[in-house]
């Protein structure tokens, strides 16, 4: 069990990993022009040597726009620009598509309101120097989360909880998304398949990396509730997350009784 130092929940068995390559910062937007330009800043100040891929969803107060006019001095921020809104999880996809094609070496998470802190971003690269997949936790001893009402707090704990006992995971933090992989890791995870979205898009990549063997480390972050726009969480969401999750949890089992094995699939 991680003890949220940086402890390793999916051994790596004396695995040698190599080095990693220039990282690709993913960070998805649908109305975010508040906060665009402050958290690429922080980005490329935090990591210099890092690249930022804006997947804007045609954001329409503007984001886009302002995006593109970062790229005009600086060749490290990079703007993916999307028809619609289709989802976190599809911009995501997206985004790791672009970086996978063009050869990064790290694909990172990250919000665009300024939850994730990018100051926090070289532990989770140092630590992904022996593993797989970083993931950023709230939960684990050091974790924190800063302006949130318990509500949140409840709501995001269990969420975390029930995906745990529901698919027999060793993570504490499984919902969260400021995540750093490792691109043979996404390469290995089988996205093609992957169609969920929110909370449940984090939640099927924790499991497919657990289930497919990966070494995977949670290493305590500080979550800071966003102070400009609005929360993309939605009771949609929830409701998706809960039915996946619920519809994975069992198929596992019925595998692991017939005899099929319990590999990661879309319901």
């Amino acid at each position: 069990m991680n003890d949220g130092d940086g402890t390793l929940v999916a051994g790596a068995q004396g695995r040698k990993f190599g080095p990693l390559g220039t990282a690709l910062v993913i960070i998805p937007t649908y109305n975010e022009a508040e906060n665009i330009k402050s958290i690429v800043g922080r980005v490329r100040e935090a990591v210099p040597e890092a690249h930022v891929l804006v997947a804007d969803d045609n954001s329409p107060d503007g984001t886009g726009k302002l995006a593109d006019e970062l790229t005009v001095d600086d060749d490290h921020v990079h703007v993916l620009h999307r028809k619609g809104k289709e989802g976190l999880g599809a911009a995501y996809l997206a985004g790791f598509r672009w970086g996978l094609e063009r050869d990064y070496g790290v694909l990172v998470e990250m919000d665009a309101d300024g939850s994730h802190q990018p100051e926090e971003l070289p532990r989770l690269l140092t630590a992904l120097k022996s593993a797989d997949l970083v993931l950023g936790s709230r939960w684990v001893p050091g974790g924190r989360v800063v302006n949130w009402p318990k509500s949140r707090e409840v709501i995001s704990r269990g969420g975390s909880l029930y995906s745990r006992l529901a698919l027999d995971l060793p993570l504490r933090d499984i919902t969260g998304g400021y995540r750093a992989f490792r691109r043979e890791t996404l390469e290995g995870l089988g996205l093609d398949q992957v169609a969920s979205q929110g909370y449940c898009f984090q939640v099927d990549l924790a499991r497919r990396a657990v289930k497919a063997g990966y070494h995977v480390v949670e290493v305590p972050i500080t979550f800071v509730e966003r102070e400009l726009g609005d929360s993309k969480m939605s009771r949609d969401i929830l409701v998706e997350a809960l039915w996946r999750v619920t519809a994975w949890g069992v198929g596992e089992r019925v595998g692991k009784v017939t005899g099929r094995g319990g590999k990661p699939s879309k319901p």
